[in-house]
């Protein structure tokens, strides 16, 4: 299964517990499974895991079935299995949304660990052709929903701050952060490996309030001059 990658990952506890989900997978649903990978940083070969990190999985089947989509933690190592047919994944791989930041890794990026017909090759391709067809309009509208919420959580983040709510104003000023950081990769078509990695390649990680107002400041700027600003009439929204 991974004779290509070298005898590296064999000490990774992570690449056991995958292989045995996904031969499982493939005895208990024989019929189903077209081809299974890891994404993540398991994926990228560059993140040891401390030994007890996490497995993302993905299992794709010929039509919806299969195994369920599950999360469980596995000889102490969390395992997330997304589970989808083979049309629904390359049609969510076709789609350009507000999100696309964080999870265009999951398309471009995987380890195959049972893909007989290549069928991840085609994933990766549908993909990185439908990015090359995209135009400039298209980004800019996911970057201005992208926009939209990370104005909200930076607003409620202010006023839980004025009411000293800390611990909640913390977490809606890092649903800012992340927001910002998708807009800043929706603008550049820059996508991340994780929000970590969003925030942190950004230069949004450890942002303060004032920071990131003045970084979604500048974003609303660029995006009025993309062709629309972010503020608008009644009639506007009605518009769609």
């Amino acid at each position: 299964m991974h004779s290509e990658s070298g005898e590296a990952y064999r000490d990774d506890p992570r690449w056991s517990v995958a292989e045995r989900v996904a031969d499982a997978a493939r005895r208990r649903f024989p019929a189903d499974v077209l081809a299974v990978a890891v994404h993540g940083p398991l994926a990228h070969g560059d993140d040891d895991g401390g030994g007890d990190g996490e497995v993302g999985l993905l299992v794709v089947t010929y039509r919806p079935g299969g195994p369920p989509a599950a999360t469980r933690r596995v000889d102490r190592i969390l395992v997330d299995l997304t589970v989808a047919s083979a049309d629904d994944y390359l049609q969510q791989a076709r789609a350009l949304t507000p999100l696309w930041p964080l999870t265009a890794d999951r398309y471009v990026t995987t380890r195959a660990l049972h893909d007989p017909t290549g069928w991840l090759r085609t994933l990766r391709d549908e993909h990185l052709g439908r990015l090359a067809r995209a135009r400039p309009a298209e980004f800019s509208a996911a970057a201005r929903q992208a926009w939209y919420r990370g104005s909200g959580a930076h607003a409620r983040a202010l006023r839980l701050a004025e009411w000293y709510e800390t611990d909640q104003a913390l977490l809606m000023l890092g649903e800012a952060r992340l927001a910002a950081a998708t807009v800043s990769g929706l603008l550049s078509r820059t996508y991340f490996r994780d929000p970590g990695d969003a925030v942190r390649r950004t230069g949004l990680a450890g942002a303060d309030m004032t920071e990131v107002s003045a970084v979604l400041a500048k974003q609303a700027e660029e995006l009025a001059a993309r062709g629309r600003p972010v503020d608008g009439t009644v009639d506007d929204l009605l518009d769609g």
